[in-house]
């Protein structure tokens, strides 16, 4: 797997981190930088494969960034910025920006703003999110999971768990842990939540629980088995 390469540029380092959590969870390396110069040196060392910029950066903004980052490279550059005024939008994509996303964001949308926008700029391959075992497939570009012969469309935070689960096989996470990683930081249900998702995906993995199971570890939470001698 390639692992592609994300500068991210904003002064509010809470966004940046966000951004961050996101973007690792898939694969992806992630470079953080707070203003507009730092940006340009950032990506002249590191040569990213594209830049989420916003514009209103100290020292210069993200018009100038754009533009200067233009002239060296074709990297594809997505605009990230509480203006959503039309003007702005025209003026991000003339002076060579990709897409552009309004804040605040769903992070999610902003990850499907970058794959999409690397799929248009690259021939290179994106980083999967398909995990591949014997008798079980778990593809989260078309949602489904197939257990042996059997194709499930599960609901988005049942497909989202099991594939963080099984991505981190034999790890144990707590509840907490979950919910920070399928539900996020503002997430204000309760944490039994995730009992109640780990029993409908054991249902659906009943005919595999020979080779594969959630483990309940006590007192601590879950973790996804694969008995190997099966």
């Amino acid at each position: 797997m390639i692992e592609r390469k994300i500068l991210v540029v904003d002064d509010d380092t809470d966004i940046c981190e966000l951004i961050k959590l996101y973007l690792k969870k898939e694969g992806y390396k992630v470079l953080s930088v707070y203003d507009g110069l730092s940006a340009i040196e950032a990506f002249k060392e590191e040569m990213p494969d594209l830049v989420v910029l916003d514009i209103m950066l100290p020292k210069m903004d993200g018009w100038d960034v754009c533009r200067e980052l233009k002239k060296i490279s074709n990297v594809p550059i997505i605009m990230l910025t509480a203006k959503g005024d039309t003007f702005d939008k025209v003026l991000g994509l003339k002076i060579g920006a990709d897409d552009y996303v309004v804040k605040p964001f769903e992070p999610r949308e902003l990850l499907a703003r970058i794959e999409a926008v690397l799929r248009r700029t690259s021939q290179q391959t994106l980083p999967t999110r398909q995990i591949v075992l014997p008798n079980l497939l778990i593809d989260m570009d078309l949602y489904i999971v197939k257990i042996e012969d059997k194709t499930f469309e599960l609901p988005p935070k049942e497909m989202e768990l099991l594939y963080f689960l099984v991505k981190n096989q034999n790890r144990v996470f707590t509840r907490e842990q979950l919910i920070e990683n399928i539900w996020g930081f503002d997430f204000e249900g309760d944490s039994r939540t995730i009992d109640v998702h780990i029993k409908r995906l054991r249902e659906k993995l009943e005919g595999v629980k020979d080779k594969y199971r959630i483990k309940t570890v006590w007192g601590v939470g879950y973790k996804f088995e694969v008995n190997k001698d099966v």
